[in-house]
């Protein structure tokens, strides 16, 4: 048997140039992001996701709780399984989330559904406020009649000035309003 001798770099490169290959098939695209649409738009209909935990944030774990903690977002692990909850907190109330977390996790998987959330995961840091944790503002109390009123700048007397002044003049005219409450 002969051997063959390997062509020159010049017949190497007309070989080349006359065969064309073809290039490299390109791999499907991942499942999810084409789904992704679709699961958007049934989260958006049925409103079971983390939108809607943040929405109810305030009716799921109580007004206390809701005043010093917050929903971030719920990771669902790669292998199926309970989902783990995000929860941001102010301060120093972490430990006592801590303690509260297997009441939080009943709370919430009786809103999203059995068994969705295995394990809250806490995160310190600012609380992002939203409308539904903002207090409403109360409406402006009457002025007083001036009758009252030169009583009480009287009854303070010229020895006083500044900053001291004006809050006795405040709580004065809150407790001659009414709207201080006084035990006796």
């Amino acid at each position: 048997m002969s051997r063959r001798p390997l062509p020159s770099p010049a017949e190497a490169a007309a070989i080349l140039s006359r065969r064309r290959s073809l290039p490299p098939r390109r791999p499907p695209p991942a499942l999810g992001r084409s789904l992704s649409p679709l699961l958007k738009s049934l989260d958006e209909k049925f409103g079971k996701g983390p939108g809607a935990l943040q929405a109810r944030w305030r009716e799921i774990v109580g007004e206390d709780l809701a005043r010093r903690t917050e929903p971030v977002r719920l990771s669902r692990p790669r292998g199926g399984g309970p989902a783990s909850l995000e929860i941001r907190v102010a301060g120093a109330v972490a430990t006592l989330i801590q303690h509260q977390s297997p009441e939080i996790i009943a709370r919430v998987n009786l809103f999203l559904g059995t068994d969705t959330v295995g394990q809250v995961r806490i995160v310190q840091g600012p609380l992002q406020i939203t409308p539904t944790l903002v207090r409403t503002s109360r409406r402006k109390s009457p002025p007083l009649d001036a009758a009252k009123e030169t009583e009480l700048v009287a009854s303070l007397g010229g020895t006083l000035d500044g900053p001291l002044k004006e809050a006795l003049l405040r709580l004065g005219r809150n407790v001659l309003r009414g709207s201080v409450k006084t035990r006796v």
